[in-house]
């Protein structure tokens, strides 16, 4: 009596083997792309805070430049620009002695319910509900 002896995998098992590699691919790919944003975010966050730092080395005798909002913060907004592909809103007081810069995060990095990330003169940087600056070039209370 001969036996005759299968070797290999069928082609079920081959297809179920290929199938559970995708599925699993696929729940990475979605973790990476959440992780890609929460890092983007995270980077456009620092680079607004690096604002107030550059601001302040900008002020002399309590007065910001009046091209601060322009040329002085050039590099940085260009920075947050890209990384969130947003617009970043910034305003200075009419007589100088203020500044506030703020860029809408809905949808960049999970921010949750808040929507704009804000920095300004008086020392704040965090979330806000509201992406507008007020007129005295401060970041909204709520």
């Amino acid at each position: 009596m001969i036996k005759k002896s299968n070797k290999g995998f069928t082609l079920i098992e081959l297809l179920v083997v290929i199938a559970i590699i995708g599925i699993l691919s696929a729940v990475v790919l979605a973790s990476l792309n959440t992780a890609r944003n929460k890092g983007k975010a995270a980077s456009a966050v620092g680079s607004m805070t690096s604002m107030r730092a550059q601001a302040e080395i900008s002020n002399s005798n309590g007065s910001y430049p009046s091209t601060l909002c322009g040329t002085e913060l050039l590099s940085l907004k260009t920075a947050v620009e890209t990384q969130t592909g947003k617009t970043l809103n910034c305003a200075i007081k009419s007589d100088y002695s203020a500044w506030a810069a703020s860029i809408d995060m809905t949808g960049v990095g999970g921010t949750g319910s808040t929507t704009a990330f804000c920095v300004d003169s008086s020392g704040f940087a965090g979330y806000r509900s509201s992406n507008t600056i007020v007129s005295s070039s401060t970041c909204p209370t709520s």
